[in-house]
């Protein structure tokens, strides 16, 4: 595996909060990608168990991550196939809570893919950057139906956890 300073999680600070954005291109069309991002067979494949109620601003995305055993709740607060989803993501309480947004465009062949996470506390920054970084490489396997295991997730997040360590 081969990380670039590109690929890297761009983290800023704001106060006790943080904001993470990362940029991918992926040599996908578009329309794949964007079913990777909403399709719940495609997120398990990439993300986490999902299961979806209404794919609308409202709907709800559970989220169960069986190799950390944790389970989550997104809800939509932006939703414009196919271009951006974006939810309120926290503990199945509503506590934890930060902002996910996923902004697609064309690009040639393919399209690009901004991720901003929002209103992440500074604290869970270190953990989450990694997380992000591992997952976003297995969107394009996604996209063609191909599931990612969750130990080839954590092996991923293993070797560039060290890219983050100045979040600690």
């Amino acid at each position: 595996m081969s990380v670039t300073d590109r690929d890297l999680g761009e983290v800023t600070r704001h106060g006790d909060t943080v904001t993470i954005v990362f940029r991918r291109r992926y040599a996908r069309p578009l329309e794949k990608v964007w079913a990777a991002l909403t399709v719940p067979e495609r997120l398990t494949d990439w993300f986490a168990e999902a299961s979806v109620a209404q794919l609308a601003v409202g709907g709800t995305i559970q989220l169960y991550f069986p190799g950390a055993d944790y389970r989550s709740i997104a809800k939509i607060t932006a939703y414009d196939p196919p271009r951006t989803i974006a939810w309120t993501w926290s503990d199945p309480d509503g506590s934890k809570a930060s902002n996910v947004r996923f902004d697609l465009e064309p690009d040639g062949d393919g399209c690009r893919l901004t991720l901003t996470h929002s209103d992440l506390p500074a604290n869970e920054a270190r953990g989450v950057a990694p997380g992000w970084h591992a997952h976003l490489m297995a969107i394009e396997d996604a996209a063609d139906g191909v599931f990612t295991p969750w130990d080839k997730l954590i092996a991923r997040e293993k070797q560039v956890n060290p890219l983050y360590d100045d979040l600690a």
